[in-house]
């Protein structure tokens, strides 16, 4: 009892708490107070894809979150890294095994005196033993804490990167779904331009047959309306191509099947930047970069105190005896304590260079975190700057798709009033077809930028990815 008592205390007397005195890295950072584009209209708090107003875009997206295969990857990775915790944060504790035997043996003795003139003598014995074995190193200078505390940051690391997966899926389903409806919005319109140079293909064969018009331009004509046809397959090739890479981001088989009425929503409000100290505690990519960081620092700790003594208590008590009956008597009783203290003297420089190694990689992490940090700023910055000229572009576009299809029409109705020539008319439908796609292209061009500022600033997402249950072991 005394003696447990001792090593008791001096147990006690090693303890430290985790990561206590624990350098850490800092990451070389200069973080604005506000951004440059100044204050930006709060909106709702609502998940960010609700915003566009479309019953069809919110359904997807939950979809998406659900049944996405990559999805389903990042969250078994965050339950591996959870169980590599607990793996870790077991070190901290005793380690007992219970352990049975049962032998039987013989024994010859050669040259000894034989009573009775036997040849050769021998000895047969049966022994049986139980015993309870406990071992458990005491963590002197927090290297085992350390190396629990490192994997539970690679625990945080996981969630938050498995948030920042979902929302990323969810971008890119809204991006899809987006692109999509311009797709088949421009296949529409092709499909119009088909309807109208068919008609102005009419119009010149009439006038070819009245001697008004030569069959030069029947044959402009037919060659404008083949490349009209033309760039119909193309549309509907890229809409098909849309539409099954959107299935796949659902989960689903790409077969083709997905429907709905083509169009494109209006661009929601801009929503709350707050200041650029804020993104670093919203965004999952700098909170993912932030835990690794710390895991980085707490190896470097764990490397350094590879260098210092390590101390392991062990004891073992059972009993053994010659007949199995006998194990339940206290007679039989075996017991061992043993304390050792192992100090690393000669080994090559191993555990200087990983101490070297470690710090190199925290230093390593916390560039890399200084670097993302940059990045997630200059996402902010560049889409809050470029609202203001994608707004002007969609709206000047819309002004010359609304005069290029009046100017179709006057081509149209002058053409057969035989006061204009057949250029001036083709002309006019390129334009008509030219500046309508420019405006769909425009407004798809605004709508993603409005997804990409939701992206950049890293919120909206109502799927909290925290680390599993048990994960700190």
């Amino acid at each position: 009892m005394r003696i447990w008592m001792a090593l008791s205390l001096l147990a006690l007397a090693a303890c430290r708490a985790p990561g206590a005195d624990r350098p850490a890295t800092e990451p070389e950072l200069e973080v604005p107070e506000t951004w440059m584009t100044g204050e930006v209209e709060a909106a709702s708090a609502e998940p960010w894809w609700t915003l566009f107003g479309d019953e069809e875009l919110v359904l997807l997206i939950a979809e998406a979150l659900e049944h996405n295969r990559d999805l389903a990857a990042s969250v078994a990775r965050l339950e591996g890294a959870a169980a590599q915790a607990r793996i870790a944060g077991a070190d901290l504790r005793p380690a007992m095994g219970l352990s049975g035997s049962a032998a039987r043996s013989q024994q010859v003795f050669v040259g000894l005196p034989i009573p009775g003139g036997a040849d050769v003598l021998s000895s047969r014995s049966t022994s049986y033993g139980v015993s309870l074995d406990v071992s458990w190193e005491i963590d002197l200078w927090g290297r085992m804490s350390a190396a629990r505390d490192s994997a539970l940051a690679e625990v945080a690391a996981s969630a938050a990167e498995h948030r920042a997966a979902a929302l990323s899926i969810a971008a890119q389903t809204a991006k899809g779904w987006l692109a999509w409806q311009e797709a088949r919005l421009q296949e529409d319109l092709a499909a119009r331009t088909v309807a109208s140079l068919e008609r102005s293909a009419a119009l010149v064969r009439n006038r070819f047959e009245s001697g008004r018009a030569s069959s030069l331009d029947i044959h402009r004509t037919q060659g404008d309306l083949a490349s009209a046809r033309a760039l119909l397959e193309l549309r509907a090739e890229a809409g098909e191509r849309a539409r099954r890479q959107l299935e796949i981001l659902l989960g689903r088989h790409p077969s083709g099947t997905l429907e709905g009425r083509p169009h494109l929503p209006e661009v929601p409000a801009l929503p709350s930047a707050g200041v650029p100290a804020e993104l670093l505690r919203r965004r999952p990519d700098l909170l993912a970069a932030e835990a690794r960081l710390k895991a980085a620092d707490a190896r470097a700790w764990e490397a350094r105190a590879r260098l210092w003594p390590q101390l392991t208590l062990s004891a073992s008590a059972g009993r053994t005896a010659g007949d199995a009956s006998d194990l339940t008597h206290p007679d039989f009783d075996v017991w061992s304590i043993l304390a050792g203290l192992s100090q690393p003297i000669l080994q090559g420089g191993r555990l200087e260079a990983g101490v070297d190694l470690a710090d190199a990689r925290a230093r390593e992490a916390a560039a890399t975190y200084a670097s993302s940090a940059l990045r997630a700023f200059l996402e902010v910055e560049t889409a809050l700057a470029v609202e203001d000229a994608l707004v002007r572009r969609e709206a000047l576009q819309g002004r010359a798709s609304e005069e290029a299809h009046i100017a179709r029409t006057l081509a149209e109705d002058r053409y057969a009033a035989g006061r204009i020539d057949l250029d001036t008319l083709l002309d006019a439908e390129r334009r008509a077809l030219g500046s309508e796609s420019d405006l769909l292209a425009a407004r798809l061009q605004r709508l993603e930028a409005r997804v990409d500022l939701h992206l950049a600033l890293g919120g909206g997402l109502p799927l909290e990815a925290e680390p599993p249950e048990g994960a700190d072991g």
